[in-house]
């Protein structure tokens, strides 16, 4: 499963997001169907649509590792790479900030990467937006799906972007979803506990000023709503000797949150190049980790 984490990686690396319709769409299109035909105001009712997620995404991984088990060792292994590889998100997520930091419009741009209102977002915001967004992700979309792949093989990264789209999706503090997706919102803070945290680890490990990254996430990586998101974005937030995090408007309503890490330097374009040289450190580590395993494993 290492050797799969690796070469997953680096397709993901190499050719981003594969032509066809992404694993996780369909997901999406199981939740939509679901919430739009058996929604009820109550957590059991939610815990029904993750329990049947769950189940279908285990299903169809499983099938895939036990069909291609038939094929010749090299072309198996190099299809249950390309399944994992739609697990991964490094190549978007960084192509996604990128583009905010290019853009002549980043309140324009950023709304494609956030859940908040960004009508009236001032540019510096937008930056602030994304970059959380660059932190909270490392985690969620590369570093949380790679540690279930290394552990639990194409089921266990399969199953984590279940958890991960079902909670994108339905678990908000709303009216609506407030019950329906209270189970999803658990789940998710479970499956993302010890990755937030070797995130944010990292991050101190491969930014510069790693003093006062650690110092940032020792003071503020608890003070979230979220119990993990604020680890790797306070963790950032010290590297850069930023601050981020503070009040954001969400559907409509503008949500006081607590600010991460102290406002040393001013956000600017720079500061999000700076943030998205961690990719290079991040893609070396990530090789150093895995094949420092597979040796012992070995």
């Amino acid at each position: 499963m290492i050797e799969l984490a690796l070469a997953a990686y680096f397709i993901d690396k190499l050719f981003g997001e594969l032509p066809c319709k992404h694993p996780v769409m369909f997901m999406g299109d199981f939740i939509q169907a679901f919430d739009k035909c058996f929604y009820f105001d109550s957590v059991a009712r939610g815990a029904m649509l993750v329990f049947s997620l769950i189940s279908l995404t285990w299903l169809v991984s499983f099938s895939i590792v036990k069909i291609s088990a038939f094929l010749p060792a090299n072309l198996q292994f190099f299809i249950l790479a390309i399944c994992a590889s739609t697990g991964l998100a490094m190549n978007m997520l960084y192509a996604s900030v990128k583009n905010v930091a290019e853009s002549e419009s980043p309140q324009q741009t950023v709304r494609y990467l956030v859940s908040r209102d960004t009508e009236n977002m001032s540019e510096h915001d937008a930056y602030k937006a994304a970059l959380e967004t660059w932190a909270e992700n490392l985690s969620d979309g590369v570093i949380a799906p790679l540690f279930y792949l290394t552990f639990f093989g194409l089921s266990g990264i399969a199953i984590y972007k279940a958890i991960n789209t079902l909670d994108s999706m339905i678990a908000y503090r709303t009216a609506r979803y407030e019950k329906f997706g209270k189970v999803a919102a658990k789940l998710d803070d479970l499956a993302n506990f010890i990755p937030a945290r070797l995130t944010a680890v990292l991050i101190v490990l491969l930014m510069p000023n790693k003093k006062h990254s650690l110092q940032m996430l020792w003071r503020d990586g608890k003070k979230l709503e979220s119990p993990n998101a604020g680890y790797p974005i306070a963790a950032l937030a010290g590297s850069l000797q930023i601050s981020l995090g503070g009040a954001a408007q969400y559907h409509g309503k503008l949500k006081q949150k607590p600010t991460l890490g102290d406002a040393l330097e001013p956000i600017s374009q720079t500061t999000i190049k700076t943030a998205l040289r961690l990719r290079e450190k991040m893609d070396f580590a990530v090789l150093i980790i895995l094949s420092s395993f597979l040796l012992v494993h070995f």
